[in-house]
């Protein structure tokens, strides 16, 4: 038995999916079949597509995804059909040597995934789920363990956001640079993570809290959700960002961009003793350099953030609570609903730097 489902299929680098029917086995043993109702355009896929993220062609993108279980293999006993779940792209073996450390985030076992074909053409062509989930199709089959259950009172429509922008935004302030209350802190980069990372700081009580964008129509959107000052990045950002710092330069920079030039000016922009966190997923060539003196001399943290170190069996709940509560926004960073076909005009605004978060809608 099998299910045959409309997906955007990748067929090669740089190129824009085509609308095919995928056919979806059965679940096997230890494998769910997802109706997808909701899939967000994370500009991880873009760098799937783009070849800066090594993957298998031709292949169904997207990971950030919410939807139904429709059905279980044998054994699996987490979820059953009908139950609301959010798609996990890193799903932790939790028996690996890095698991075993309480970091389940670095799981060597995380994209298996992503390396077995999971679905064929109509024509028996093997295809591949980008990060393992396959979320741009109207149904995916992934593993029992890549789906964590919707918590109540979240509505699905916008909750996949959950799985990759906001978990790994609120992550990187909570779980990495752990931004305590009163503590400066920039934000570089105002995507759909860059969007989410903002929201966290100011939850965390982060004073001030600086939104930094190439695009300064994102102002009004990044003061609403908590920035208390927004600076166009240029060459006088560095100037700017100690102005409002008393001089020192702000305890905490996340650069939420991938590009050595931004991990550079988030270094400059950092106090004596403060923590850069790069969140955003850069090019293996595009090379940070940095000179023995002022590595000693300004005693910054230079670290990097993988999922926002978050394991989402533990920190979902916590971000539903603050859904639920009104303090965490979800709809307002979708600035874009789209149909599948959407896809590649979803691309083309990653790639310029425009909105937020766009979200593919399904059954409506």
């Amino acid at each position: 038995m099998s299910t045959t489902v409309k997906a955007a299929v990748f067929h090669e680098i740089d190129a824009p999916p085509e609308i095919r029917d995928v056919v979806l086995p059965d679940p096997g043993p230890g494998q769910v079949r997802v109706r997808i109702a909701a899939a967000g355009v994370c500009h991880s896929d873009l760098s799937l597509s783009n070849g800066t993220l090594a993957q298998k062609m031709p292949a169904v993108l997207g990971h950030e995804g919410t939807g139904t279980v429709e059905a279980v293999g044998e054994g699996v006993t987490n979820v059953m059909p009908g139950q609301q779940v959010i798609l996990n792209w890193a799903p932790p073996c939790r028996e690996c040597w890095f698991c075993r450390q309480d970091e389940p985030h670095l799981c060597e076992h995380a994209l298996d995934g992503m390396l077995t074909p999971y679905a064929e053409l109509t024509d028996g062509t093997p295809v591949y789920p980008g990060l393992g989930t396959g979320a741009f199709a109207e149904a995916t089959v992934v593993p029992a363990h890549a789906v964590v259950p919707l918590p109540d009172g979240i509505d699905p429509s916008v909750a996949a956001v959950l799985g990759c922008a906001v978990i790994t935004g609120w992550g990187a302030v909570n779980n990495s640079a752990q931004v305590r209350p009163g503590q400066s802190a920039v934000v570089m980069g105002l995507g759909g993570v860059g969007l989410s990372l903002l929201q966290a700081a100011r939850l965390a009580g982060a004073d001030p809290l600086i939104a930094v964008d190439v695009s300064p129509t994102k102002e009004e959107l990044a003061r609403s959700l908590g920035a208390t000052d927004f600076l166009v990045a240029d060459a006088s950002l560095t100037k700017q960002v100690r102005g409002l710092t008393e001089g020192r330069g702000a305890d905490h920079v996340f650069e939420v961009v991938g590009s050595a030039k931004v991990v550079r000016a988030a270094w400059k922009a950092t106090r004596r003793g403060g923590t850069v966190t790069v969140v955003g997923l850069g090019r293996v060539d595009d090379e940070v350099s940095f000179n023995a003196l002022e590595l000693f001399h300004q005693a910054r943290t230079l670290r990097g953030c993988v999922f926002g170190s978050s394991d989402p069996a533990r920190d979902i709940p916590v971000l539903a609570e603050q859904v639920r509560s009104g303090e965490l926004k979800l709809s307002a960073m979708i600035t874009d609903e789209i149909p599948l076909e959407g896809v590649p005009e979803a691309f083309e605004r990653m790639r310029k730097g425009q909105g937020g978060r766009s979200l593919v809608r399904f059954g409506v």
